[in-house]
């Protein structure tokens, strides 16, 4: 057995596949079949059809199964945060470094949630609806989902039955090809995207360790935080969220453009900036790999020049053979309809419009949450470009993981799953041992938020309130986290011993030749 370290101990690569099955994958599918179990009571299902079925029916409207389903979501997402914890403690301390072990214990925990109702969000639905407006041959950038027939028995959130989708072409064609796939069947879409989302998840499980060998950061550790993260799991599996494929075409382009393809890597990236054009932030970074670390200003504007080239051929030729327009970028602002007490902009300037009106000021709200957000934004646009135009110091990969976190805490709204865009790059590119445990206090708290977000929170048998729930949500996270010494030590203790940081010579070595230089004297 390897010595004891300051976790504890854990097994060395020699354990039977049995012993670290039980150990390790036991619990998280534990967890996640919780969490499917309670999607049956609180998840987002369309109005006819699976809602009859007598053990869902059971779940959803019996006081019992109300008290059950709500009880599951809790303890589900409760456990499966400690299991990753726990399987974290060992992964970090050296004791598990078999990728392919990772691998299967992230498709155990995977499984139970392919056939849940969505949970945490139902935007799955509004793709459904948007692939049968292309298919009828509606324009789903100037039409809102309300043009097709029975779109709100299909489970679409009213809130979005006017707007327009801000998806792009890549995913239209996808939506096109589930509702053609699919017929008229809702929940078979919400397993069709799902799987797309499975998908993505895939990407990410094979070029994260790629990713992290190029940036001296061990395989194991780098898929353990940004793969097998219970948000992951939460909202890129339970949610379906299209953000999976984007994030994993975009790690994918990032890591073959620094394995010297950067066409295809730029190719790669321009699709999933095609699902979501948010994606497109990281074609400027992989312009910097392209170019060199020891690159003059000139020699990167060419890079970058020649990056928006290949990236306009991959759209055209898309476009050419599946159709599109650029209809999709007017309609970027719809996700801003939302507000969100995440978002710092929003939130100022909500609570300003708010202590306006108290103090008889008049209703301003609008006004103030608009000031801050473009003050956010105009935030967000000098920070990404100060990493682009003074990338010395730091690999482009590092750089990137910067831009998204101004982008995502200084935008008009922030979801939970938008740490997801974050987690991969900064798994891969390295954190300090302070910085990693930010990142499992994040990772707790939105596992908290995402909890305390959906329905479970509703009256219940017991009468249980909302803020009691919350309550009963927060105590489960806690212990959770403080289940046992090693967890404790982890989370909470001094960050002296783990982060992910290269762990010798070789590493260090691979990850100076990313980092971004000053370019060499004429």
């Amino acid at each position: 057995m390897a010595s004891a370290d300051a976790f504890g101990g854990g097994p060395v690569e020699s354990d039977s596949g049995l012993a670290f099955t039980l150990r390790y994958a036991v619990p998280g599918l534990i967890g996640t079949a919780v969490l499917a179990i309670g999607a049956l009571g609180v998840g987002w299902l369309p109005l006819d059809g699976l809602a009859h079925v007598p053990l869902i029916h059971t779940m959803r409207f019996t006081d019992i199964g109300a008290f059950v389903s709500r009880a599951s979501v809790i303890l589900g997402g409760a456990v499966l945060l400690q299991a990753w914890l726990v399987l974290g403690a060992d992964v970090l301390a050296g004791h598990i470094r078999d990728l392919r072990r990772l691998w299967g214990v992230l498709a155990l925990w995977t499984v139970p949630l392919i056939l849940a109702p969505p949970l945490f969000s139902r935007d799955v639905y509004s793709y459904f609806a948007q692939g049968k407006l292309v298919l009828a041959g509606i324009d789903p950038y100037t039409n809102g989902v309300a043009s097709v027939p029975g779109w709100f028995q299909d489970g679409v959130d009213p809130m979005w039955q006017l707007t327009p989708t801000p998806y792009g072409p890549v995913f239209l064609a996808l939506e096109r090809g589930v509702a053609a796939l699919v017929g008229e069947n809702p929940f078979l879409a919400v397993i069709a995207f799902r799987l797309l989302a499975v998908a993505g998840i895939a990407l990410l499980a094979y070029y994260v360790p790629r990713l992290a060998f190029h940036g001296g950061i061990d395989a194991s550790k780098a898929v353990w935080l940004g793969v097998l993260n219970p948000l992951v799991l939460m909202h890129f599996v339970l949610g379906a969220h299209n953000d999976a494929l984007m994030v994993g075409l975009m790690v994918a382009g990032l890591t073959l453009a620094i394995e010297r393809r950067p066409v295809l890597g730029i190719a790669l990236v321009t699709m999933g900036a095609m699902v979501k054009l948010i994606g497109l932030l990281a074609l400027p970074f992989v312009g910097l790999v392209w170019a060199g670390t020891r690159a003059t200003t000139r020699q990167r504007v060419i890079a970058w020049g020649k990056s928006g080239v290949v990236a306009l051929l991959t759209y055209a030729v898309f476009a050419a053979l599946v159709g599109g327009s650029l209809g999709w970028v007017r309609a970027l602002t719809t996700p801003g309809e939302v507000r969100t007490w995440l978002s710092p902009a929003t939130a100022l300037g909500m609570l300003t419009g708010n202590v306006a009106s108290w103090l008889g000021l008049g209703d301003h709200l609008d006004l103030t949450v608009g000031v801050f957000r473009i003050i956010g934004e105009l935030l967000a646009i000098g920070i990404v470009g100060y990493l682009l135009l003074k990338p010395q110091g730091r690999t482009p990969v590092q750089g990137l993981a910067w831009a998204f976190l101004a982008v995502v805490a200084l935008g008009p709204v922030v979801q939970p799953w938008y740490l997801l865009w974050i987690l991969p790059l900064v798994a891969a590119s390295g954190l300090s041992p302070r910085q990693l445990q930010i990142v499992l206090l994040l990772t707790a708290a939105f596992t908290f938020y995402g909890l305390c977000e959906t329905s479970a929170t509703a009256d219940s048998l017991l009468q249980l309130s909302d803020g009691l729930a919350m309550v009963a949500a927060a105590a489960a996270v806690g212990l959770a986290l403080s289940a046992s010494p090693r967890e404790r030590a982890l989370v909470f203790g001094e960050p002296t011993d783990h982060g992910l940081l290269p762990d010798d010579a070789p590493a260090a070595a691979r990850r100076e030749m990313l980092v971004v230089r000053a370019s060499e004297p004429v």
